[in-house]
């Protein structure tokens, strides 16, 4: 039976495979190696590191939730990591990732939900390190799905093992033209976001429009397409005190533009509980 949350999974996974994909990269910057030496840089001041774990091959693993074209992956590999695990839903990223990551046996693309990946693919107390970047929490269908993704990297992580999560806290509505969000433009490409606060569900969901103009070359037409889908809304307040009951310690925090927020955890090497 077809829940309601697994039309909304279902929804995200579409509007990326049919839409969003063949612009993700570009949409990032356009250079996938760059992409990854920055986040390698990042998770690196981050502490992310193969031996930051406790355990016999403990910290050997990472995963990588959401992975998209893979260049949180590709930074893991970097990094030191023996194995990395790539997970999305994505056919056309997780191609994307296989084709740049031929030559590198540590990274393993798999195609699986987000929501049980863990608990299916990784045994508990053995991942070095767990990253769930971008819109992946946002894109979840419900927030008792994010408060369970995060008990599940809890226990998929060794002792003093790292979790990284990103996602924008899209709790306070935006208003009039602030509601219009550029991504990028080039040449033959301009991307912008539109964002949408129904009152179906409350303040639950924000619905995005994207809009990309593309062209052939400069003397031609420029070409509309545009599709929408729903994310969550979801408060930093809600998101740390869930971490917390989950059993992860904030270790750092950072905000950045447009609601961004970053933080970095770690799983005790003692006890998973925290008051």
């Amino acid at each position: 039976m077809t829940t309601a949350a697994d039309l909304v999974a279902d929804q995200a996974v579409d509007h990326y495979d049919r839409f969003l994909a063949e612009h993700y990269t570009w949409m990032l910057g356009g250079d996938l190696d760059a992409l990854a030496e920055g986040q390698r840089a990042a998770l690196a001041e981050w502490g992310v590191t193969p031996g930051s774990a406790i355990g016999t091959a403990a910290g050997s693993l990472a995963v990588d939730l959401g992975c998209g074209p893979g260049h949180a992956s590709l930074a893991l590999a970097a990094l030191g990591f023996d194995s990395v695990l790539a997970v999305d839903l994505s056919r056309p990223l997780l191609g994307e990732l296989a084709a740049h990551a031929a030559r590198l046996p540590a990274v393993r693309a798999v195609r699986a939900d987000v929501r049980g990946a863990l608990r299916e693919l990784v045994r508990p107390g053995s991942a070095g390190a767990v990253v769930c970047l971008g819109d992946t929490l946002t894109h979840l269908p419900t927030r008792g799905d994010v408060a369970a993704l995060f008990a599940d990297v809890a226990a998929a992580l060794a002792p003093e093992g790292t979790a990284v999560f990103s996602y924008r806290d899209l709790t306070v509505p935006l208003t009039g033209t602030d509601r219009f969000l550029p991504v990028r433009a080039t040449e033959d490409r301009i991307m912008t976001c539109f964002l949408e606060y129904p009152d179906d569900y409350n303040d639950y969901t924000v619905v995005v429009h994207d809009l990309i103009h593309t062209r052939a070359d400069s003397d031609a037409d420029w070409t509309l397409t545009a599709r929408s889908y729903r994310k969550l809304r979801l408060s930093h307040a809600w998101v740390l005190e869930q971490l917390r009951t989950a059993g992860l310690r904030v270790r750092h925090e950072e905000s950045g533009a447009g609601g961004l927020r970053t933080v970095v955890l770690e799983r005790a090497a003692r006890s998973r509980t925290y008051v």
